[in-house]
């Protein structure tokens, strides 16, 4: 499954459920649900490692929950994406996957000072 694809049929999903509990997505529910969503991989990672309550959970429900968490960021940074209109197939290849065989790949800070152009 490509990123244009798993975005398409993330989108129908979020549209269904929004549609079907009255809520607007808008550009600060895109942003503030991703953010929710951080918080609860956050807690899920907590909990996983032992830097947090397990609230009775076995090591399995705590990795699945953390597995499941981690799906929930990805899809809604695809719908903020999508939302925005970035083609983040593009913006990938452009940030990270720029170098070509035999080139020194640029460490995450260089890249993040490198002029775009």
């Amino acid at each position: 499954m490509d990123l244009r694809q798993l975005s398409d049929e993330v989108e129908s999903v979020s549209r269904q459920y929004a549609n079907a509990i009255g809520i607007a997505r808008d550009d600060t529910w895109f942003l503030l649900k991703l953010q929710e969503e951080i918080g609860e991989l956050t807690q899920a990672f907590l909990m996983l490692t032992g830097r947090a309550r397990k609230k009775g959970r076995t090591e399995q429900e705590l990795d699945a929950n953390f597995r499941a968490e981690m799906a929930d960021v990805l899809c809604h940074v695809l719908l903020m994406a999508r939302h925005h209109g970035i083609d983040l197939e593009a913006e990938i290849k452009t940030k990270w996957l720029t170098t070509q065989p035999g080139e020194k790949n640029p460490s995450a800070t260089e890249r993040a000072v490198e002029p775009r152009g």
